[in-house]
């Protein structure tokens, strides 16, 4: 006799789901909404607005990678939803806030600039999904990303508009010469360049209270003269990549030396 449909439902299927297994995924929604709404602003010309709800889509976005390994809670389609709303918050969204400032008083180079920053974008989560599955690197290779994260690509290329935020359009840059940031933004996404990475780093514990403090100080900064902030945080951002670079050729060099065989 043939089976009935009650026969074949997975039971596994009808178990309920514990509310911390959403707990990541909905701080990843959320970051997902934090950057549509910027386009709203964009779109009403609120540029103080959009570039605000950027940078809250990269706080979620922070956050619900770090709650997932702490609830331990990680899983394939919490990965591919991140993915996927980082392409949108730090990929698409940026440039097209970028688009409706300035670029699009441009011929077509500001298009191109649109379009070179999104595929860019895109390569760099791929290239990153795929290089979770690589487990030939060695542990200390932890302590690096290959070319700048997503969100620190779109902290990049939205400077000038913190810039202008801040100080005015006395520092706005002509719409050619923001295409080619917007390009040199997302090249250095895509970009071999070792660059430094929290994870797998630890502090001596003497250091513990001067990073609460500096913490403090810095969302307090935030908070009291957000643009400014962020202008220096990017432009901070910005001189570190030569230094990532040359911590990763000591350290690999220190690490060649330590592996290889003893003289005779």
């Amino acid at each position: 006799m043939a089976e009935t449909s009650e026969q074949k439902i997975d039971p596994a299927k009808l178990r309920n789901i514990p509310i911390r297994r959403l707990v990541p995924n909905l701080l990843t929604m959320l970051a997902l909404c934090s950057g549509l709404t910027a386009m709203r602003f964009a779109f009403e010309q609120q540029w103080a607005h959009a570039a605000l709800a950027i940078v809250i889509a990269s706080v979620f976005d922070i956050l619900d990678g770090r709650v997932a390994r702490l609830l331990g809670v990680t899983s394939k389609f919490g990965a591919e939803l991140d993915s996927l709303a980082d392409l949108t918050n730090f990929g698409v969204v940026p440039a097209l806030v970028l688009y409706l400032w300035e670029l699009r008083s441009t011929d077509s180079i500001g298009w191109i600039a649109v379009l070179v920053y999104v595929v860019c974008t895109a390569a760099r989560l791929a290239r990153f999904n795929t290089m979770l599955e690589d487990h030939a690197a060695p542990a200390w290779a932890k302590c690096y990303f290959t070319g700048v994260p997503s969100p620190g690509g779109a902290g990049i290329a939205l400077l000038p508009l913190f810039l202008v935020v801040q100080f005015g359009p006395a520092l706005q840059m002509p719409p050619r010469v923001l295409a080619l940031w917007l390009i040199a933004s997302g090249l250095l996404m895509v970009a071999r360049l070792p660059t430094l990475s929290m994870k797998g780093r630890s502090i001596p514990p003497s250091w513990v209270p001067l990073v609460m403090v500096a913490v403090c100080l810095l969302m307090a900064a935030l908070i009291t003269t957000p643009f400014l902030s962020l202008s220096i945080l990017a432009c901070g951002y910005i001189v570190t990549l030569p230094y990532g670079w040359y911590s990763y050729q000591r350290r690999e060099k220190l690490e060649a030396a330590r592996s290889a065989p003893p003289a005779e």
